[in-house]
């Protein structure tokens, strides 16, 4: 799988631009056709990191702000590997959470419910490069439709 190119923009205000004009303002579904809603909100989340480890995301993250494009390959890549998510409040996987790894350690978190006919939806959460826990990741349950919809019902 060749990986997408680097997104090369001049500064934050640019990517931020492009998170919401991509993101934000454009329709993106999953591969298997749950559309992900993304929030403005989320950019600072997604795009910044904290210098201290202390969970305070204080600093601009170039290397995620680049691979903002992969996003929307990752999302839409069938060939992504679904994996449920770890809730670190209830330390357990959440089937109606939802991690896409495709690129190199990067993955995409999206949490899932229903909308008012009852298909699936999902929230974009952030995404991040796993270097540090790709192999837990990789350990994680596989996701699946049928137990997040059991999971939302």
């Amino acid at each position: 799988m060749p990986l997408p190119p680097l997104l090369q923009l001049p500064d934050e205000a640019a990517y931020r631009q492009h998170f919401v004009g991509t993101y934000c303002r454009g329709v993106i579904e999953t591969h298997d056709g749950i559309r992900v809603f993304f929030r403005q909100n989320q950019f600072d989340h997604a795009f910044y990191e904290s210098t201290s480890r202390d969970g305070a995301k204080d600093a601009f993250s170039w290397v995620r702000a680049e691979r903002m494009n992969w996003i929307g390959a990752t999302l839409t890549d069938p060939a992504a590997v679904r994996y449920q998510g770890w809730v670190a409040r209830t330390r357990s996987y959440d089937p109606a959470r939802r991690v896409d790894l495709l690129y190199e350690d990067f993955v995409v978190v999206l949490a899932l419910g229903l909308n008012r006919d009852g298909a699936l939806r999902a929230n974009f959460v952030t995404c991040f490069q796993a270097d540090n826990s790709v192999a837990k990741i990789r350990t994680s349950p596989l996701w699946t439709r049928e137990a997040c919809l059991n999971a939302l019902r």
